[in-house]
């Protein structure tokens, strides 16, 4: 009688290994590359809308804040009852400022959407009002005051109503 010889198992070979790596690592590619296209995609990038000409712009900017700086204005933002917003301007001596021309701008920190100038009215003792109705949610208000002789002086607060 004749013994039958016993099969040999299954052993792992160097194909095996080989193709187990190969495969493994293509499909982290595979991930990586459909995680960048769709990133890609879908956003840009850019901060701003014109970052060349902003960059530009800034050693004007830098001007301006020295400009106001050597004025020594200071605004002071607040909110008032009734969605109004007052700004009250005082020059370095603490001294109020009056004739001022005072515009601003509301608009949504995470969105340019839903933008809304305002114009403020002098009420007395260096304040100015505006109505902001309706004040709800988070909102930067940037605040531009001019003065007679062309000065020019920019302010900014995030106003926050539950």
């Amino acid at each position: 009688m004749t013994e039958a010889t016993p099969k040999p198992g299954f052993t792992i070979k160097g194909r095996h290994v080989l193709v187990a790596f190969v495969l493994f690592f293509g499909v982290i590619i595979a991930v990586d590359i459909l995680f960048v296209s769709l990133a890609v995609r879908t956003f840009s990038g850019e901060a701003a809308s014109n970052p060349y000409e902003s960059g530009l712009l800034y050693n004007r900017t830098l001007e301006q804040r020295r400009r106001e700086a050597a004025l020594g204005w200071t605004a002071t933002i607040e909110e008032t009852a009734g969605d109004t917003v007052q700004v009250r301007v005082t020059d370095r001596a603490g001294a109020v400022l009056e004739g001022l021309t005072v515009t601003g701008v509301l608009e949504r920190p995470a969105t340019t959407r839903g933008k809304r100038p305002l114009r403020f009215a002098p009420v007395g003792q260096g304040v100015y009002r505006a109505d902001a109705a309706p004040l709800d949610g988070a909102w930067d208000l940037r605040v531009t005051i001019r003065g007679a002789d062309d000065a020019v002086f920019e302010a900014q607060r995030r106003l926050v109503r539950p």
